[in-house]
């Protein structure tokens, strides 16, 4: 139900073919989120259009609404959502801790032994999560791939603090292995596809812990493994050297997940250090803003000097997009809110980095992959 086989490798960016219940994935891959079960503006049909393989659905959010026995009762998230590939899930740790502060009312994100409490962000009640809880609701929305539980330790922790996270963050990681082993042989017994179940390095700001975490996940031995938010306040310089320092203690023979990538540049770099599978709501969310990934650097379609331009957005992009709308038109939608101008660029974002990956993945196979990452820089004219 679910298995990997790597199929090349070109220096350190290598490609695999993911098989799960629900269909197969071709990496590098770049997955859409669909965080409430649905991507922001996207169809299904648009999904399939752009060559999206799998997307990302939120487990904190499917839990406060509608509730996971809710999309059970659907018969899981791809019948729910009208989605028939691969779905992953992640851990929820990020919305407990970031939206458990907001709104009105007082804080409540209390990281104890057992779990964490926090404050739902939609009606302020209460809440308890702990790795069972966290694994049994993602074998409720019924994801192919699913995330352990962990805590990501914000980037200014003390070194102390920072050892205390991760070392609560490996037993929780125990824990949820339990309970996920557990869960698929109850799925089993029902006749429900198997969960692969990826652990989630603790990403903090000390090298030391880094790699003590890396080996201690590496032993774990589970389908897959990822790097956790990178975020916290580190340069991309460092965010890089960071992951050659956990390379060295990585295993290689199995994919590698790397949360919330933020944009194309950083894509091709981390498929040059061992990393296989991206995820972000960067596209949606910057296109509903106006601005489009490019093949010589970001659009900004509301500058002034596209009002009367009838270029494509990208003359290198093949997406309906590109193919069908000027520059000059879609500013008019953005500048008059429309939703429907949002949507295109959101669209066209996601299909840009998809291709991306497509396009990679060519490079890798016929071992060209230093000659596409410099041509990828020297268009986009960015320094590494």
């Amino acid at each position: 139900m679910f298995n990997y086989e790597l199929q090349q490798t070109d220096k350190n960016a290598r490609t695999w073919e993911i098989t799960t219940a629900h269909g197969k994935i071709q990496t590098p891959i770049f997955m859409p989120v669909g965080t409430k079960a649905t991507v922001k503006w996207i169809s299904k049909e648009d999904l399939d259009e752009m060559g999206a393989e799998i997307i990302l659905n939120n487990t904190y959010h499917l839990y406060l609404r509608p509730w996971d026995d809710v999309v059970k009762h659907f018969w899981w998230a791809h019948n729910f959502q009208n989605y028939d590939k691969p779905i992953l899930t992640d851990s929820g740790w990020f919305q407990v801790f970031s939206l458990g502060k907001t709104r009105e009312w007082d804080s409540l994100v209390k990281i104890t032994e057992d779990g964490v409490h926090f404050r739902s962000y939609l009606d302020g009640s209460k809440h308890f999560f702990t790795p069972e809880k966290v694994m049994d609701i993602q074998s409720n929305i019924g994801g192919d791939i699913i995330m352990a539980f962990d805590e990501c330790a914000p980037g200014e922790s003390s070194l102390e603090y920072a050892r205390a996270a991760m070392n609560r963050t490996h037993r929780w990681a125990e824990r949820s292995k339990a309970q996920w082993l557990k869960n698929n042989e109850i799925r089993k017994k029902e006749g429900l596809h198997e969960q692969a179940l990826f652990w989630i390095v603790q990403w903090v700001v000390y090298d030391d812990l880094r790699r003590e975490s890396a080996e201690f996940i590496k032993r774990l031995d589970t389908p897959g493994i990822s790097i956790g938010w990178l975020s916290v306040g580190e340069s991309k310089e460092d965010m890089y050297r960071t992951l050659d320092i956990m390379a060295e203690v990585l295993p290689t023979e199995k994919p590698r997940y790397l949360m919330w990538v933020w944009t194309p540049e950083d894509l091709v770099e981390w498929i040059y250090r061992w990393v296989d599978m991206f995820d972000c709501v960067l596209p949606t969310r910057i296109g509903r803003h106006g601005t489009a990934f490019g093949s010589y650097g970001n659009v900004r379609v509301k500058n002034e000097a596209n009002k009367l331009s009838d270029e494509k957005l990208d003359d290198l992009c093949s997406c309906k997009v590109c193919q069908n709308y000027s520059r000059g038109y879609l500013r008019h939608l953005v500048i008059e809110n429309e939703i429907y101008g949002m949507s295109l660029l959101s669209y066209h974002n996601l299909y840009f980095l998809i291709e991306l990956c497509r396009n990679a993945r060519k490079a890798i196979i016929a071992w060209e992959y230093d000659s596409f990452r410099n041509n990828f820089w020297n268009k986009n004219n960015i320094k590494k």
